[in-house]
């Protein structure tokens, strides 16, 4: 219950009845300026003033060992450290963070069950701001807003007690007017880690505590409209539209006051103009718009409405700024619609997180996300799983992001154990005592957040099982806002709840599965809350999902877990920085690194995954073929003829001719555009790629005119692909152990002891460090962990480790030599493969790698030829499937061209170092030093899937940070006929895609050429 009380106790930590002491009755996010000029600017508030930055500070382990009375005006905390505001206790010197994903932070150091809470260990921070009260805000009231606190504080002013709250990510604010004064001030507030509130807190993310969102105070004019809800309401036809606005005053208005409401367009133009007297303590008005611009993702139209207050002496004593979309978000005939029209999620989960600040992010921050969203096609986010900063909602107001607003409200931990469902003491569940306080956090969330169009679901939060609690909460939210849906997806685990959510939504359900529910006469839309789990090198098969979307129009979508690694910096043990995941600070109990599942990499660089999210996002299909390209226009309110298409043609990787179009494809619409090529363009013998793409014709907020935003390929063959061989002479040297093969300017060796090829040696320069081997085991990825690849496959690892040559065969012909190794392996006697070498006179040798299948024996990763060179060869160029690293089921996103980069560059930065830089489709790559001699490799018939890394497999493998990697020494080559997918259902036993894995009992080759360059 939210108390008036004066006298605080450390009995309302474990007590789910007090939740709020004192606290204001929560209100719209709205601001609030005293004069129009103001107002229009849009410059800060004059009537708030900013606490942030440093605070004196104490920390203390648990309650017992905190310094109680430091809120005393006579008290000395001059030796005590300083604080930054907002900020995290824990990344500031003080405390352990701790990344936990289900289960409890305190679990087995505490036995302990809702609602009490461990106070052996119970961080405590004390925090002391002294302040002066501003000029202007003397002689008036005063009011402190804390925007974030982790998780439950008691506040004082001046040695007298303020007031107390819990739940850490919605607005807390209390009245200071009773206890301030001129001159300087004294505010102590004590912030507790562990509450009643952090039963309720159990999301997956790092534990933290502090003051960790803005603090400020603020005062009010005479009449001071203390809550706005603005609705933007179109009739059936979605061509009339009508903005109604309720007002609540924070006292009774006097008689005679008034008000002037006026809207504006997005030129600036005066749409409407409202006025009207006032009464009492609240006020409401309505203003009809004719053919109003609707706001949407694609098209994020916002009004300007300007509310001015006049006192009842005619002065303009206050004005509200509140931007304003126009939209209808509803279900029809079992579809959401948005506008009309049938809506799509693509979308993500995103925390808020920074790698330096946890979560609290900076408005640049933001900024830079929204604007990936919009660069990356994602057009929908859920606030995963708490409410975020108000300026984010803004923004997706603003750029056009459709959001599901969810509230804070995990207890995942109280009804999942390791997998298994057992909600014996589930909280809230049915439990009458934890109604009101899970019912503030729905409260505090709506009433903050209800005036922004992006928002089209309230979410009920997250996985925390279901009951009357929640069924209570959903229909709140109904009650108050018909105008948006309700969601929750832990109805999937108690189906007597059903009604708690408008949407079936699931988390990380098949393909399989989904279709099963679609085909299955449902009575709800369906949304992948969560789905494509990207945990390191993941998203395989992602296409699996997307291509729902136009089968079903029941299926609406889903959202990818999640937008950014949450893994914090910090120093090895030489005072190098890295990239930390859970039990790197000595954080126990942990979930290690099960906290790396962005798309986007912790210190806001993009990740390889996100190629694959922007092209199967893209909302423009592009089908091109040797002379149109089909365009299939999935967008519901963007017409193709905002972009310009373009078109380039290229013969073996390199541009013959590029030209533009202007095509108009309506919404929804399907057309096919003829290519206008000049005349012979296509004469000479080849392989050839089309390129077709649609760029900004304009600068946006998000991107530059000419972003390309969508695009699609076609490749085909004119002529045939003949191998000629080279006409020369070779001489062949039979030694007791080796054979050697010379031609002009090099040697080629094979050594009948180690049983491969073991030297090429051009012009005096040796390429092999390390002899061809067969390689059948890639460093294992996180999804590989999850479904225990390790186990059932490693027979595989050892089988890369070690062979036997038990044959080598050699044949001479005139201008060729072939030297065949046969192995065999220790795992099954029956297991053979064989490498054949031919070398021509030129030098240049054919490689044949053949495997024979046998039966009992698991899937295996990789089929590959992996040797050594020096790692002075570390430039790479390709002709290949690019640019981003890809795989054969995460390949989609990729184009055919020829691309640059270096060997270094193919370890990418997930967190625990795994299988990376792949590239399928490989035609050929030339690897170089920096003099640009080397060797190059190229596929004979079919292309392969080659890797270029500065370390082996197994490096990789026994690596659990990237700064345990060993100093570079070497370029390791990796030549595949065929690697498994990635996967990415999920990580904890999802397996790949069927079609992705490779099976032991079928036989296998492929063949590729090696060149001097």
């Amino acid at each position: 219950m939210k108390k008036t009380l004066t006298t605080p106790t450390l009995e309302w930590l474990s007590d789910p009845r007090v939740f709020g002491v004192n606290r204001l009755p929560v209100h719209s996010d709205h601001i609030y300026y005293e004069t129009l000029e103001e107002a229009k600017s849009g410059v800060s508030m004059s009537m708030r003033y900013e606490l942030n930055g440093n605070w004196k500070f104490h920390y203390a382990v648990n309650p017992a060992s905190r310094p109680a009375k430091f809120y005393q005006l006579d008290f000395d905390c001059s030796n005590w450290g300083d604080i930054s505001v907002p900020g995290h206790i824990q990344l500031q010197g003080y405390g352990t963070p701790q990344y936990v994903n289900t289960m409890y932070p305190w679990d087995g150091h505490c036995d302990v069950r809702p609602p009490e809470v461990p106070m052996d260990y119970n961080p405590v921070g004390s925090y002391i701001k002294i302040f002066n009260l501003p000029e202007r805000m003397k002689g008036k009231p005063v009011y402190i807003s804390f925007q974030g606190v982790e998780s439950a504080f008691y506040v004082w002013l001046n040695g007298q007690f303020v007031g107390y709250s819990e739940d850490s990510f919605t607005p807390a604010e209390f009245e200071l007017t009773p206890f301030i004064k001129d001159g300087e001030n004294k505010l102590a507030v004590e912030v507790y880690q562990y509450s009643t509130g952090s039963w309720l807190e159990d999301q997956d993310f790092w534990r933290f505590s502090g003051i960790f969102r803005d603090v400020y105070l603020y005062t009010v004019p005479d009449i001071h409209v203390y809550d706005l809800h603005v609705r933007a309401e179109l009739d059936s036809s979605y061509t009339r539209g009508m903005l109604t606005a309720d007002l609540t005053f924070l006292s009774p208005v006097p008689a005679g006051s008034r008000f002037i409401a006026e809207l504006y367009d997005a030129k600036g133009d005066l749409v409407a103009k409202k006025d009207g007297e006032l009464h009492g303590e609240k006020g409401t008005f309505s203003i009809a718009v004719d053919e109003p611009e609707l706001w949407s993702a694609e098209k994020p139209y916002l009004y300007k409405l300007y509310i001015q207050i006049f006192n009842e002496f005619g002065q303009l004593v206050e004005v509200v700024p509140q931007k304003v979309g126009f939209r209808r978000f509803e279900i029809i005939n079992k579809v959401m619609h948005l506008n009309g029209k049938r809506i799509v999620f693509k979308g993500v989960n995103r925390h808020e997180f920074h790698c330096r600040r946890g979560r609290a992010i900076t408005k640049e921050d933001m900024l830079w996300d929204i604007k990936t969203l919009k660069r990356h096609n994602i057009n929908a986010v859920r606030t995963s799983h708490y409410p975020n900063q108000s300026y984010w909602y803004e923004l997706c107001d603003e750029y056009g992001i459709y959001v599901i607003d969810e509230m804070n409200l995990e207890t995942h931990g109280t009804w999942q154990k390791m997998g298994r469902v057992d909600p014996t003491w589930n909280v809230p569940g049915n439990n009458r005592e934890w109604q009101d306080i899970v019912m503030d956090r729905a409260i505090s969330m709506f009433e903050r957040d209800k005036n922004h169009p992006s928002i089209l679901i309230w979410s009920c939060g997250n996985e925390s099982y279901a009951g009357e609690v929640l069924l209570n909460v959903a229909n709140y939210f109904r009650s108050v806002d018909p105008s948006r849906l309700v969601h929750y997806e832990g109805v999937f685990h108690a189906r007597e709840y059903n009604d708690i959510s408008d949407i079936e939504s699931r988390m990380y359900a098949k393909p399989h599965e989904i279709e099963k529910y679609l085909t299955e006469n449902p009575d709800k839309p369906y949304i992948s809350c969560e789905y494509m789990h990207a945990m390191g090198n993941s998203l395989g098969g992602m296409y699996k999902y997307t291509d729902l979307e136009q089968k079903y129009p029941m299926y609406q979508g889903g959202f990818i877990w999640d937008f950014i690694d949450q893994a914090l910096v910090k120093k090895d043990r030489y005072g190098k920085e890295f990239l930390a995941y859970g039990g790197d600070f000595g954080d126990r109990p942990t979930d290690y690194g099960f906290c790396t599942n962005g798309i986007v990499y912790a210190n806001r660089e993009l990740s390889p995954k996100m190629q694959e999210v922007k092209y199967l996002y893209q909302n423009f299909k592009l089908s091109p073929d040797q002379y149109g390209v089909n365009i299939r226009n999935e967008s519901l309110f963007t017409d193709t003829s905002e972009y310009d298409l373009e078109y380039v043609l290229f013969l073996e990787g390199r541009e013959l001719y590029r030209s533009k179009l202007n095509v108009s494809v309506a919404p929804q619409e399907e057309k096919r555009v003829e290519f206008d090529w000049p005349l012979g363009m296509m004469a000479d013998a080849g392989e050839y790629c089309i390129h077709a793409s649609f760029k900004l014709k304009e600068k946006t907020l998000w991107a530059d005119a000419g972003y390309e935003v969508a695009f699609g390929q076609f490749v085909f063959q004119i002529g045939s692909k003949e191998f000629v061989v080279p006409s020369g002479k070779l001489k062949v040297v039979h030694g007791d152990v080796n054979i050697g093969v010379h031609g002009k300017d090099f040697t080629i060796m094979f050594s009948k002891q180690a049983g491969s090829l073991v030297s090429m040696n051009y012009a005096g320069k040796e390429m092999i460090a390390v002899p061809p081997a067969p390689l059948f085991w890639r460093a294992t990825t996180d999804n590989d962990r999850g479904f225990l690849q390790d186990f059932y496959s490693g027979l595989w690892y050892a089988a890369s480790l070690a062979r036997k040559c038990v044959k080598v065969d050699v044949k001479e012909e005139a201008a060729q030599v072939n030297v065949t190794f046969t192995y065999k392996f220790s795992i099954n006697p029956e297991l053979e493969v064989k490498f054949g070498y031919t070398v021509y006179a030129d030098g240049s040798i054919r490689v044949k790698a053949v495997y024979h299948g046998v039966e009992n024996l698991p899937s295996m990763p990789i089929f590959a030829v992996s040797f050594k060179v020096p790692a002075d060869y570390n430039q790479l160029e390709w002709y290949a499937m690019g640019p981003e690293e890809n795989y054969v089921d995460r390949s989609k996103g990729a184009r055919l061209g020829i691309f640059r980069n270096q060997v270094s560059d193919n370890v990418s930065r997930y967190l625990k170092p795994q299988e990376s830089g792949n590239r399928t489709g490989v035609r050929k790559v030339s690897l170089t030093n920096n003099n640009g001699q080397g060797i190059k490799i190229s596929s004979i018939t079919e292309p392969l899937e080659c890797n270029f890394s500065p370390y082996t497999a197994f490096e990789l493998e026994h690596a659990n940070h990237h700064y345990e990697l060993p100093n570079i020494h070497y370029t390791v080559v990796t030549v595949a006929g065929r690697q498994m997918g990635i996967g990415g259902d999920d990580s904890w036993g999802a397996p790949v895609h069927d079609e992705y894995v490779i099976k032991a009992d079928q036989d296998m080759g492929f063949e590729f050429m090696i060149h001097k360059v």
